[in-house]
């Protein structure tokens, strides 16, 4: 199983050729030891500590102190006041936030819809640039001040790694190709979602950017992805917003897995699309609708298969041929993704048109 890191392996890479040593360095330290983590993945994966039924979400928050390790102290539990460690509360506040998102937007209890634990780490690893989902917990390095500075800053870094989690627990997308794309696409709207949620943001007012708040000085760009503008992000970044644009890569570890984290450009702007054609906010629209969708697909999806699982999703909640639907397909249609669209409905028999008048 593949480990959900928040940085895209292609950006390591791209920062392995940096004129700068110590900035070849720490990438180079960080995509090492990301790679000894996917072998711990299968088995954390079903560590998750499940609360009783009906029980509210409860968060928990953990120090590494520096050590490679998702464990550690607990530094702050469910209904304790803030600590002077600023790191665990602006975990512990994010993990509020997208609880709070999650339920109202999907009615969706934690990640699992039965109150799973929420549960974070912080001060992994000494300078780690990287923030991961393990199948059991969040974990966050403190970055170098190069490349990255805190990941525990970014809501929308936190919402990206719990949607991993959500989309586990409905139709765990495979982590390869088309459907892996799929997979981060779905982690990068539900960051969007939590983040304008948190900022009570309407889709106008949305910068509709990851990780804005986490670069460093080093990468020259204002964030990791941009569903507005794919491919603008930062100095190098080669997401498409189009399917002729599809990138074909390996289907390795060192390739992406299929280059996941770049063709999620594609369903990410088919979101935008819709959300702001649409208009207000768009965790009340579109947000519910995605979720919908990701119920009615298969583990080995397409990205054609979901969006016609979108127009679906549309059409059930909103009603065939309603504002949300019509813009949901205008949508994909931009992006070079054709769905299935929904069958006109046939005039009974026993009905006589009335005719029109000009």
């Amino acid at each position: 199983m593949s480990v959900h890191t928040i940085i895209p392996p292609l950006l390591l890479r791209q920062l392995m050729q940096h004129p700068d040593v110590d900035v070849r360095d720490a990438a180079f330290t960080t995509w090492l030891h990301t790679a000894t983590l996917r072998g711990q993945r299968s088995v954390l994966a079903r560590t998750f500590a499940p609360q009783p039924e009906g029980a509210e979400t409860h968060r928990a928050v953990y120090d590494a102190a520096h050590l490679f390790t998702s464990s550690g102290r607990i530094a702050r539990d469910e209904g304790q006041a803030p600590v002077t460690d600023v790191a665990v509360n602006e975990v512990y506040d994010a993990l509020g936030v997208a609880s709070d998102c999650f339920a109202q937007v999907f009615g969706l209890m934690s990640l699992d819809g039965q109150g799973m634990r929420l549960e974070g780490v912080v001060h992994y690893g000494d300078r780690f640039n990287n923030a991961f989902w393990n199948g059991s917990r969040l974990v966050f390095g403190d970055g170098d001040g190069r490349l990255f500075t805190h990941f525990t800053r970014a809501v929308d870094v936190v919402g990206h790694e719990l949607a991993h989690g959500v989309v586990e627990f409905t139709t765990g997308l495979h982590y390869h190709g088309e459907s892996g794309a799929l997979n981060e696409s779905v982690a990068d709207v539900f960051g969007s979602l939590v983040k304008q949620y948190a900022q009570r943001q309407s889709t106008t007012d949305a910068d509709w950017l990851i990780g804005d708040t986490i670069l460093g000085p080093a990468i020259r760009g204002v964030a990791l992805r941009s569903l507005k503008a794919p491919g603008t992000a930062f100095e190098g970044d080669r997401q498409p917003a189009h399917m002729r644009d599809f990138v074909h890569m390996p289907d390795t570890e060192f390739d992406d897995n299929g280059g996941v984290h770049l063709n999620s450009g594609i369903p990410n702007h088919a979101f935008y699309l819709a959300a702001t054609a649409v208009g207000g906010f768009s965790w009340e629209h579109l947000g519910p609708v995605w979720y919908d969708a990701l119920r009615l697909i298969r583990a080995s999806s397409t990205i054609r298969a979901f969006a016609t699982a979108t127009v679906r999703a549309a059409g059930e909640r909103y009603g065939v041929g309603s504002v949300v639907q019509l813009a949901v397909i205008a949508a994909w249609e931009a992006v070079g993704v054709h769905p299935e669209l929904p069958r006109p409905r046939r005039t009974p028999t026993h009905v006589v048109p009335v005719a029109v008048r000009a």
